[in-house]
């Protein structure tokens, strides 16, 4: 396995750079693995009672914003699959809260989401193990911005690394 570096400035468009920088330098694949017991950790640490717990009457539950993650980890790692299958055709935006409110995640447990989210990382990481050299450089283009599949791979790692600092700083306990 080759060791892979972050993303220039050229695989993604800005805005996700506030993602890929949240993750440090090196191969993505052990960071995503290591990311995940370090969630669960954190998710262990948040009862079925507070994971309903709005801060304020605009923000997510936790529940909602667990959703939220697994929502984005199979988006982030879709596109990955396409552009490396040689799809060449652009994929559409994602309106996080279209989807947040179809999913109805306050109706379901904690515990459901947090298997859930051992699922999806599961597969993510067979899916990122099982690239190719050349796999990583592949591009295309999702919700009008330029993507590699290097970028999104670090993409979801900083996206549930933000995520997790967020859940931290809303429940100490689970620092």
């Amino acid at each position: 396995m080759p060791l892979l570096s972050k993303p220039d400035r050229s695989e993604s468009a800005e805005y996700y750079f506030n993602y890929i920088d949240q993750v440090g330098a090196g191969d993505v694949r052990p960071i995503l693995a290591a990311q995940l017991s370090d969630a669960l950790a954190v998710f262990a640490r948040i009862t079925e009672e507070t994971s309903l717990h709005r801060p304020t009457p605009d923000r997510w539950t936790s529940r909602q914003v667990l959703n939220h993650i697994n929502d984005a980890e199979r988006l982030f790692v879709f596109r990955a699959f396409w552009f490396t299958r040689g799809f060449d055709t652009p994929l559409p935006g994602f309106d996080q809260n279209i989807a947040v409110a179809a999913a109805r995640p306050d109706e379901r447990s904690w515990a459901s989401h947090v298997e859930e989210f051992r699922s999806i990382r599961a597969g993510t990481l067979t899916f990122f193990n099982s690239l190719t050299d050349d796999d990583w450089d592949c591009r295309g283009v999702a919700s009008d911005c330029p993507f590699t599949v290097r970028a999104l791979a670090y993409i979801t790692a900083g996206h549930v690394a933000h995520h997790l600092k967020f859940l931290r700083e809303r429940f100490p306990e689970a620092a």
